[in-house]
């Protein structure tokens, strides 16, 4: 094997062989795939809104963004073995239900503290849903079906980001009867009940008919650690960095140790641990899952910046900002498009020059911001954005694949968890520490040089990132030719 086409097209799978693949179903998958991103990124730009019309401060705000970030990523290891357990249509069809009537709740609700559990009701709804749509892929669809399925997922997963600035902004800027905020919550009502009812006939039902307990003082001890880092990371800057947030640090690690000790235990006991740690042991899988948590931590952190940047530095409306990401997104559904020809043409190299495309864009939105007066020019910002968003595709959609192809097959759901995860905290936690970055140098004024300053930091800080995903997936490259 010496690129990730191969890879991809040799995984094997402990499934049954289907005669047909269940395309017709894929499309229902994909709505349980996007949903998540879209909600994770869509409610950037209407903070601002929300913070006027229900009269909180920044740290409700953090809140209304990390509930449903660390409810999430806390919980998608634990929801792809519920999935392996109980069935995967199942639990989908659950977690479907559960996401749309919490997107009800929040468009509803009265007040911040309010919007915040029930987006946190949503992010753990969504952790139902996103493993079964991998585990659902790699149970029914073989070679090249299977990458061509996963080609359509990381295209729909990657382009959730960015539809989400542009959709909210858009919904925004038309003021539904009157509903300001609230419609970028209450829009995923329609979609929600079509998908589920759509998805009772059409869903095929698969699960692993081995499938163990869900090992709850894992999945505990998991969700301790990710939300101990999570929370004072996204937090803390708006609160002021009170004590909680460095005790809450310096707990995290206690924790993580506790999660690897209760895993090693489990296993050598002879029971199935919430992730087995002796599967993700080889370096093709650690690799894979580095490149996956290093781009969707770089994705992250500029959409979220990025909003900012637009509206809090440069006086941007929400629908204007949500306008400037259209070239990027464009260039995104075009690459998108024709990525199965261009892995078949390039290989794993694809992904590595995607993440060093994605830095070339980056590097010229902050030459374009540095040459910008008090106003910065939508159409000059437009170039570099789409130069962004030719690497963004060309790094994401293939990189799915790679992750996939180094993760247990004879176990989707826990494949599914994993990767699920690998990406969500990423997405989390860039928006969390380029965030603080940003704010960190632009403080909380209107400063236009200040502003200048953090983007060109922001943006140094992600070029870092978007670079290491690329010499990650260049030694995952070297690994597979071995």
């Amino acid at each position: 094997m010496t690129n990730v086409t191969e890879a991809v097209l040799t995984l094997p799978t402990s499934e049954p062989t289907r005669p047909r693949p269940p395309w017709r179903a894929l499309p229902v998958l994909l709505v349980g795939a996007f949903l998540p991103v879209l909600d994770a990124f869509i409610v950037n730009v209407a903070l601002a809104t929300i913070g006027r019309d229900l009269h909180t401060g920044p740290a409700e705000l953090e809140l209304t963004v990390s509930g449903y970030g660390v409810a999430y990523a806390c919980s998608l290891v634990a929801g792809g073995r519920l999935g392996d357990r109980l069935g995967r249509r199942r639990v989908f069809l659950a977690g479907m239900a559960a996401f749309t009537a919490a997107s009800v709740l929040c468009g509803v609700a009265p007040s911040a503290w309010l919007l915040i559990a029930f987006r946190v009701l949503q992010g753990f709804a969504a952790a139902l849903m996103f493993p079964q749509v991998l585990a659902a892929i790699q149970a029914g669809f073989e070679g090249p079906d299977r990458q061509r399925a996963l080609g359509f997922l990381g295209a729909v997963v990657g382009a959730a980001g960015a539809v989400g600035q542009i959709v909210g902004g858009s919904l925004l800027a038309a003021d539904v009867a009157g509903l300001g905020w609230r419609p970028i919550f209450l829009v995923n009502v329609p979609v929600g009940v079509a998908a589920f009812f759509i998805g009772r006939r059409m869903l095929p039902e698969s699960r692993n008919a081995t499938a163990p307990a869900v090992d709850v003082v894992g999945g505990l001890s998991l969700a301790a650690t990710i939300a101990l880092v999570l929370l004072p990371l996204t937090l803390g800057r708006a609160s002021g960095w009170p004590a909680w947030t460095w005790i809450s640090l310096a707990i995290a690690p206690v924790a993580g140790a506790f999660f690897v000790t209760s895993q090693r235990r489990h296993e050598r006991a002879g029971r199935v641990p919430l992730v087995p740690l002796s599967l993700l042991e080889a370096r093709y899988a650690r690799l894979g899952l580095t490149a996956m948590l290093l781009f969707a931590t770089c994705v992250g952190g500029f959409l979220f910046s990025l909003t900012m940047v637009l509206q809090a530095g440069h006086g941007y409306s929400a629908l204007k900002s949500g306008l400037t990401m259209v070239p990027s997104a464009a260039a995104f559904f075009a690459v998108a498009l024709v990525t199965r020809r261009l892995i078949g043409r390039f290989g794993d190299r694809l992904v590595a020059g995607g993440a060093v495309v994605f830095a070339l864009g980056l590097a010229g939105f902050a030459a374009v911001v540095a040459a910008s007066g008090v106003h910065l020019n939508a159409a000059a910002a437009s170039a570099p954005l789409i130069v962004l968003g030719l690497g963004w595709a060309a790094a994401m959609v293939p990189l799915m694949g790679v992750v996939m192809a180094g993760l247990p097959a004879e176990r989707a759901g826990l494949a599914g968890g994993v990767l699920s995860t690998a990406l969500q905290v990423g997405l989390a936690s860039g928006a969390s520490i380029v965030g603080s970055v940003l704010f960190s140098v632009a403080g909380h004024g209107v400063d236009v040089a200040r502003w200048r300053a953090a983007t060109l930091v922001m943006t140094a800080v992600e070029c870092g990132l978007a670079l290491a995903t690329a010499v990650t997936v260049w030694r995952l490259r070297r690994t597979l030719s071995r």
